[in-house]
């Protein structure tokens, strides 16, 4: 019976899968207030280096503003949809993620990367990945906004290293980024655990 249970407990836990997977977050915040009501895009890349680069992953999460989406176009080696979850593999030599969007006065979001690059560098790579969040004023992406990078326009950029380290790079006054912190369990997944701790208690205490 016993054995029974601890089947029970691991597809129970098993079963709850968490928003963000191993690696490092940082958590975005931009006051773009000196340009709501402007119609302008959002773009976000994540490409490998031009050598040989490990596998990584990038995910934007928790997307969150009072301005308003328009259409989006992915390219590359990427999936999902604002303001749901943005999946990004540097499989591609450039993925990318743009978006039409009406600023309003913040936007937030989260950036998780993870992977073999970031959790077990393989040490023979020549090359890391980079991650790159743009702002433009204009729905051609063409008008870098709230950023001093006027060339690229990249707002910021975040790099993996060869070590899987990671090294970020803020080009806005405007932009706040978090140093990596540990996301706490979704409520759900806090009901299952403390389900799973009273059943456990349950069958130790009948068994005793």
């Amino acid at each position: 019976m016993f054995k029974k249970m601890l089947i029970g407990f691991a597809l129970l836990f098993g079963g709850v899968a968490p928003a963000f997977a191993d690696g490092v977050t940082y958590d975005f915040t931009v006051n773009t207030s000196s340009v709501t009501g402007q119609a302008g895009s959002l773009d976000f890349q994540f490409n490998p280096g031009a050598l040989l680069t490990q596998s990584a992953s990038l995910q934007i999460l928790n997307f969150s503003s009072n301005g308003t989406l328009g259409s989006s176009v992915l390219t590359g080696d990427t999936s999902g949809a604002l303001p749901g979850t943005v999946l990004f593999n540097n499989g591609g030599s450039f993925n990318d993620y743009f978006t039409g969007f009406t600023y309003g006065s913040t936007i937030t979001f989260a950036v998780n990367l993870f992977g073999p690059a970031v959790v077990s560098p393989d040490g023979v790579s020549t090359s890391g990945s980079t991650f790159a969040f743009s702002l433009f004023s204009d729905a051609a992406g063409t008008v870098p906004v709230l950023t001093s990078d006027t060339v690229n326009g990249f707002a910021a950029l975040v790099n993996v290293n060869l070590d899987g380290s990671t090294t970020v790079t803020n080009n806005s006054s405007q932009l706040t980024i978090s140093t990596p912190t540990t996301p706490a369990p979704e409520p759900g997944s806090l009901f299952l655990l403390a389900a799973g701790l009273a059943a456990l208690a349950l069958f130790l205490r009948r068994s005793s």
